[in-house]
């Protein structure tokens, strides 16, 4: 009986004997004695025989074992357009400088305020935020806001909610902050990540069918964060209005949503 060890990718045959090789129809080189240079070939690592007949235990059954274990590593340039594709989509998002004219408390729904906000139209927007945990009702009042405003329109328990908030939270969610926009702006000025030299590039926003059908704020959010100095960050892109860019008040390294 011959004994020998075939690593591959996560797969470990151990003490792989005669017979089994014989039921996997491997044809051994006839030698009296078999020699490490004999078996060589044999246990390569890409002999194709040994990927079709053992399954690899470290993926999951659908996965193609003889395509991943020669698959090669992704490359900057792949890694580089991944980070491209995240920047086009959220520059679709319409996010907005906004004003809070009034909030209150809604009537339905314990957890939720109700803002009319100045988002720069003929008339405001009304907007559900589930705030009331995090802050006291007269921090909204007058308040400047970040705006994610191309969001279908959701029913908030009667109340019919046109955007979105955006704010940052700790990681454990005890703790939010609403994002601010910098003195000087203006309630409607659209928000954008980059160089001051990217705003007059930005496209179109996309509708909010759009946005919902090819899911990009899902695609988008979980690439927004605050950096150590609390300023609001899409990977390495500040998040910028005319006059500034935009922060929160004490988070550091948070979630944005």
């Amino acid at each position: 009986m011959v004994a020998a060890t075939v690593g591959l990718r996560g797969l470990s045959l151990c003490t792989l004997s005669l017979p089994i090789l014989r039921s996997a129809k491997i044809k051994l080189p006839i030698h009296s004695f078999p020699t490490s240079q004999s078996l060589k070939p044999l246990f390569s690592p890409y002999n194709p025989t040994i990927l079709r007949g053992f399954p690899s235990f470290c993926a999951s059954p659908d996965v193609n074992v003889e395509a991943t274990a020669t698959a090669p590593p992704a490359t900057e340039a792949e890694n580089s357009q991944s980070a491209d594709d995240i920047k086009n989509a959220t520059n679709l998002l319409d996010i907005r400088v906004g004003r809070i004219i009034k909030a209150w408390r809604h009537e339905e729904a314990y957890s939720l305020y109700v803002e009319e906000v100045d988002v720069g139209e003929p008339e405001p927007r009304i907007i559900c935020s589930g705030l009331v945990k995090y802050m006291p009702l007269d921090l909204l009042q007058d308040a400047k806001v970040v705006v994610l405003a191309n969001l279908k329109p959701r029913n908030m328990r009667g109340v019919k909610s046109c955007g979105m908030l955006m704010a940052a939270s700790d990681a454990s969610h005890e703790t939010v902050e609403l994002l601010m926009p910098p003195d000087g702006t203006i309630p409607g000025e659209r928000i954008w990540f980059g160089t001051e030299d990217d705003k007059d590039s930005q496209p179109e926003p996309a509708t909010p069918n759009q946005v919902q059908k090819k899911k990009i704020w899902e695609s988008v959010q979980p690439h927004l964060k605050t950096d150590a100095s609390c300023t609001a960050m899409l990977g390495e892109y500040l998040m910028r209005t005319s006059a500034g860019v935009v922060v929160c008040k004490s988070l550091k390294n948070a979630n944005i949503s």
